[in-house]
C-alpha cells in the first residue's frame, strides 16, 4: 500500500513567544473541547444507562445476571466489528460528516431500546447500538491529533474524556430521577421513558456536529492566516521524528498490539463496574434509584480530579510509563478493598471511588502513545484497532461479572480478577519506549 501523503503548511517564520502561542491554543481548546466533551455525553449516556434501566427491566422482563451481563456487553462485539474501517473512513471523508453520522445513527437506536420484549431483542438492539457507535471515540482521538502535537495532546485527552465521569454522574441522577418520575406514566415503566428520553440529546447534537465541526486547521473559518500556519507548523515539527506509514504498518507493528493488550486489561475493570455500579450499591441495602444514582456518581467525582491530576503530571514530566502503572495499581488496591469489605458501605465505597479513578485516570495518558511514533493513516487506523480490541473488554467484564454472579451467588472472584487484570496492565507499559513523547 502507499504511504499517507498529508500535506501540511510548510515551515515559515519563527514562532511567536509562548504566551502568543498559549493564547491560540486556549482559543482553541474552548472552541472545540467544550463542543466534542458534550457529545460523548451523550454518546457514554447512551451506552451506559442500560446500568440502570437493570434496576426495573430485569424484573420486568425475567432477565437473569448473565443475560444482562451478555446484553451489556454485547454492545462491545458490534462496537469491535465495525471500529478499524469506522476511523479509516473518518480518515478520508472528513470528521464533520461521519461523526454526525455516527450521533444521529447511535441516537435512533437507543431510543429503540424501549423496544426491548425478551432476551434476544435487547441482545439485538445493544449489538447494533455498538455498531452505530463504533468510531466515535477512536475518530475524536484522531480528530485531536489534526490540532494538538504530543505536549499537548495528554491534557486535551484528559478534557475531552472529563466526559466519561461526568456522563456517569449526569446519568446517575438524570437516568435514577427518571425512572422514579416517570415510571407509569401513560402506563409505560420507568426504564422505557429512560431509554426515549435520553436519545434525544444524540439526535440534536448529530445536527449541530453537521454544521459546526471543521474537518482540519484549513477549513476552520475563525483562525486567521498566521494562527492557522502556526498550529500547521507546530504539527510538522512534533510529526518530523513520526513516519507517515501505510495502513498495513498499523497492524504489522508489535508497538500496536502490546498497546491493545494494556488497553484490554485497564479497561476490564472498568467496564465490569460501568454496569454494574447501580446494582452493587443496591446490594449494600439503598433501594431508591434515585439516591442509588447520586451514590453512583461518587466514584466518577473522584475519578474527575484524578484524570485532570494524572494528565497534569503526565505532560508536565514528559513521561507515560510511571503515569500508567501507578494509577493502574491504586485501582487494584480499591478494587481488592471493596470487594473484601463489601458489607461496610464506607469503605466499599472509597474503594470503588479509588478503582475507578485509578482505571479512568490512566485512559488519557495512554492515548498520547499511539500517535508517538505512528502517523497518517496508519495512525487512524491503530487508533481504531486499539480501541476495538480493547473494547472487548467491555464484552468480557460485565458477562463474566454476571456468570459468577449466577454460577456462586457472588460477584467477589470477579472483583479480584478485574483488580489483579488492572495492574498487570499497567506494569506492561514498560515494555514501551521510556520515552514515547516528543520533548
Amino acid at each position: 500500500m502507499s504511504t499517507d501523503t498529508t500535506v501540511i503548511a510548510p515551515l515559515t517564520a519563527e514562532p511567536p513567544n509562548r504566551s502568543i502561542e498559549d493564547a491560540i491554543y486556549a482559543r482553541v481548546t474552548r472552541h472545540w473541547i467544550p463542543f466534542l466533551f458534550f457529545c460523548y455525553i451523550c454518546a457514554y449516556i447512551d451506552r451506559a444507562n442500560v446500568g440502570f434501566a437493570k434496576l426495573q427491566m430485569a424484573s420486568d422482563l425475567k432477565l437473569s445476571n448473565t443475560v444482562y451481563g451478555i446484553g451489556a456487553g454485547i454492545f462491545f462485539l458490534g462496537y469491535f466489528a465495525f471500529e478499524v474501517p469506522s476511523n479509516i473512513i473518518m480518515h478520508r471523508v472528513g470528521a464533520r460528516r461521519w461523526i454526525a453520522r455516527i450521533m444521529i445513527t447511535w441516537g435512533i437506536i437507543s431510543g429503540a431500546m424501549f423496544f426491548v420484549r425478551g432476551e434476544w431483542s435487547f441482545y439485538t438492539l445493544r449489538f447494533l447500538l455498538g455498531v452505530a457507535e463504533a468510531g466515535f471515540f477512536p475518530g475524536i482521538i484522531l480528530y485531536l491529533t489534526y490540532w494538538y502535537p504530543s505536549t499537548r495532546r495528554a491534557k486535551m485527552v484528559a478534557l475531552f474524556m472529563l466526559a466519561v465521569p461526568v456522563a456517569n454522574i449526569a446519568g446517575g441522577l438524570f437516568s435514577g430521577w427518571i425512572m422514579r418520575a416517570f415510571d407509569t406514566t401513560a402506563g409505560l415503566p420507568g426504564w422505557k421513558w429512560l431509554f426515549i428520553l435520553e436519545a434525544v440529546p444524540s439526535v440534536v447534537m448529530a445536527l449541530v456536529v453537521w454544521n459546526y465541526l471543521a474537518d482540519n486547521i484549513r477549513q476552520c473559518s475563525w483562525l486567521a492566516e498566521d494562527e492557522k500556519v502556526l498550529l500547521e507548523r507546530n504539527l510538522q515539527n512534533d510529526s518530523r521524528t513520526v513516519v507517515k506509514h501505510s495502513l498495513g504498518n498499523a497492524f504489522g507493528d508489535p508497538r500496536v498490539w502490546l498497546l491493545a493488550a494494556i488497553y484490554f486489561l485497564l479497561n476490564i475493570g472498568q467496564y465490569g463496574m460501568l454496569f454494574w455500579i447501580p446494582t452493587i450499591i443496591k446490594n449494600m441495602g439503598y433501594q431508591d434509584t434515585f439516591h442509588i444514582g447520586l451514590l453512583s456518581d461518587i466514584p466518577y467525582v473522584v475519578a474527575m480530579v484524578a484524570m485532570i491530576v494524572i494528565s497534569r503530571s503526565s505532560d508536565k514530566h514528559l513521561e507515560r510509563r510511571w503515569h500508567l502503572a501507578i494509577p493502574a495499581t491504586i485501582s487494584g488496591i480499591g478494587l481488592v478493598a471493596a470487594t473484601a469489605f463489601s458489607g461496610n458501605p464506607l469503605v466499599a465505597m472509597t474503594g470503588l471511588s479509588l478503582g475507578m479513578a485509578g482505571l479512568l485516570g490512566t485512559i488519557p495518558t495512554f492515548w498520547c502513545l499511539p500517535s508517538a511514533f505512528l502517523g497518517g493513516v496508519a495512525a487512524a487506523a491503530a487508533i481504531a484497532l486499539i480501541n476495538a480490541i480493547g473494547s472487548i473488554s467491555g464484552f468480557v467484564g460485565p458477562t463474566f461479572y454476571g456468570l459468577m454472579k449466577d454460577l456462586t451467588g457472588s460477584s467477589n472472584g470477579a472483583m479480584y480478577l478485574f483488580a489483579l487484570l488492572g495492574t498487570l496492565g499497567g506494569f506492561l507499559a514498560f515494555l514501551m519506549p521510556a520515552q514515547p513523547v516528543k520533548s
